[in-house]
């Protein structure tokens, strides 16, 4: 491996701030904040949206029924549609 190319890896804390959420997670992202954690000093991260915060992680994601819309459409629009209808 060539010498002096490759960004440093080192263990990051990310917080979801928006969560208040905080993760311990290698990476190669610059930054110039520092905190210290269980009296290790690391690297430090603000961001808006993780795995602790997002709606698809956290089950609090909408769903809407594809079959309902089908059908609606069906109902309103399938007279144009000839031999289509269900």
């Amino acid at each position: 491996m060539k010498q002096g190319i490759h960004p440093q890896y080192r263990t990051v804390v990310f917080h979801d701030t928006s969560a208040d959420a905080w993760f311990k997670v290698g990476s190669t992202i610059q930054t110039s904040r520092e905190i210290t954690l269980e009296g290790v000093t690391y690297p430090y991260v603000a961001i808006d949206v993780s795995s602790a915060s997002h709606p698809y992680y956290t089950g609090r994601q909408k769903t809407y029924v594809n079959e309902g819309s089908a059908a609606r459409f069906r109902q309103r629009f399938g007279r144009f549609f000839p031999g289509k209808e269900q």
